[in-house]
């Protein structure tokens, strides 16, 4: 683990690394592959007093006095005594690093600071007119990412870049053109099935995906049609100023589409999608999570409605004190798709699991992951509006709502075993060996991509759609949709 955390850039330092930690939690945040500086992990104050305890059993020193509490924080458990909330068991929030203590976190310069006592003010004003004072976590996830004009997608804050100066994260797109032009075959297989060019990619980011999607198109003998939907002004603005250049047709929507043939793309979306939070009780019943103003934000819960508990209950067994999320709104917008996707397919790259693997016993925590600054972390809490609040996707609830929704599963494999698919030897055997510098810039980021201990594994594609009768070639090999 030290050594795969080493190669990402991610600080992990020995001597901070307790035998607690939930191995699994580490292992899904560091090998997200979203070049990662610092990882930044909590412990409950169960796991807290624990070490505690451990610590000075092992110095010889008295146990401290139980009647002591820990010091509260901004997550402290909220007052209910005063409240008419239905919340029933304040969740114990986080209160202490367990690799690093946040203060290590960049800290946000003045016009930073300003934007997020905005959206502080907002999220207390809406947790203030919520029933009870209980925001469900995934209203609270809503707003913190897509308020307009304070949201972190809706803002004007730098999300992409390669360091800590310019970005939160990178995605595959940002690493290298590799990656859009071995995609760009399989794109290309799809439009000729659907007698079409034309290409709707969602969440385009910087723009970086297209810029070399569409040369890679005209290379295979395709001069697309480019439509790019994307909530964010800010980025928009990026991606004309970045495809400006290629003299394509490339068009910006608002809305989607009442019909469509040809292809969908779709590169980190769905994991940026507002999650449902629950945890199970240690009497079988499902608790939702939500989040309370109690002179700081805190996570609370109360009963699941009996839709929430059904939903749950069919998905895993019960398992105390287990935590973890249902992205019920990734699935409706999948299952969306079937309304207006008429021919062609659509295209999921995300990190992620099949639901076996998604609610395995060790995975106790959930996959809740938050990025600032090339940190990343789990306080969903910390840095309203500035910070990118993610969850890992259940791929098998992707495939059941495309089923729902009239679509066909296409197919189903990690991103390694896609890209070389769809040629990515073949690509990276054109670059001209004997410039040592160019070879260096783009062999770095290719094993990234497929790497089993970075990008490789964890993510997958996805491919749904209707009227695509060949097998497609991206899944020639590999194809998993036996393990959904």
């Amino acid at each position: 683990l030290l050594v795969a955390a080493q190669e990402l850039g991610a600080v992990l330092p020995v001597a901070q690394l307790d035998k607690r930690i939930n191995p699994q939690k580490v292992v899904d945040i560091v090998f997200s592959g979203r070049s990662i500086d610092t990882l930044t992990l909590f412990y409950t104050p169960e796991e807290q007093q624990a070490n505690a305890e451990a610590e000075q059993a092992q110095q010889g020193e008295p146990e401290a006095d139980a009647n002591i509490k820990p010091p509260q924080t901004a997550l402290a458990e909220p007052d209910t005594a005063h409240s008419a909330s239905p919340i029933t068991t304040p969740l114990q929030a986080p209160t202490a690093t367990a690799l690093m203590p946040p203060s290590t976190l960049p800290q946000s310069d003045p016009v930073a600071q300003a934007h997020l006592d905005n959206v502080t003010h907002h999220l207390q004003h809406c947790i203030q007119a919520a029933p009870g004072g209980f925001l469900p976590f995934d209203q609270w996830m809503q707003l913190a990412l897509y308020a307009p004009g304070l949201g972190y997608y809706t803002a004007g804050s730098e999300k992409f870049g390669s360091s800590q100066t310019t970005g939160d994260f990178t995605t595959a797109p940002e690493l290298t053109p590799l990656f859009g032009q071995a995609l760009a075959k399989q794109v290309a297989q799809v439009l000729r099935e659907a007698g079409s060019n034309h290409v709707l990619e969602f969440g385009a980011g910087s723009g970086a995906l297209a810029a070399a999607l569409i040369p890679a198109l005209r290379t295979l003998g395709i001069e697309p049609v480019y439509q790019i939907l994307d909530v964010s002004a800010d980025l928009r603005e990026r991606q004309q100023t970045r495809l400006a250049g290629l003299g394509a047709n490339i068009q910006w929507v608002d809305q989607l589409p009442h019909a469509f043939e040809g292809c969908v793309v779709a590169n980190e979306v769905l994991d940026a999608m507002p999650v449902t939070l629950f945890e199970w009780g240690q009497d079988e019943q499902v608790m939702e999570i939500g989040v309370v103003d109690a002179n700081g934000f805190a996570l609370a819960s109360r009963p699941a409605s009996p839709r929430l508990q059904k939903t749950v209950s069919e998905r895993m067994p019960p398992l105390p004190g287990y935590r973890s999320e249902l992205n019920l709104q990734a699935e409706a917008w999948v299952t969306g798709l079937g309304d207006w996707l008429h021919k062609g397919a659509a295209l999921l790259i995300d990190y992620g699991f099949p639901r076996h693997e998604y609610y395995h016993p060790q995975r106790a925590e959930g996959t809740l992951m938050c990025h600032y600054r090339h940190h990343a972390h789990a306080n969903p809490l910390m840095y309203p509006g500035l910070q990118d609040i993610t969850a890992h996707v259940d791929f098998t609830a992707m495939a059941d709502a495309a089923l729902a929704g009239g679509m066909d599963v296409l197919g189903y494999t990690t991103q390694a075993r896609f890209l070389i698919n769809c040629g990515l030897a073949d690509l990276v055997a054109g670059i001209d060996p004997s410039d040592p510098i160019e070879h260096a810039r783009h062999m770095g980021p290719m094993q990234k991509l497929i790497s089993e201990a970075e990008m490789g594994e964890l993510f997958k594609v996805l491919a749904i759609g209707q009227g695509i009768d060949g097998p497609l070639i991206g899944f020639t090999q590999g194809d998993r949709r036996n393990r959904l």
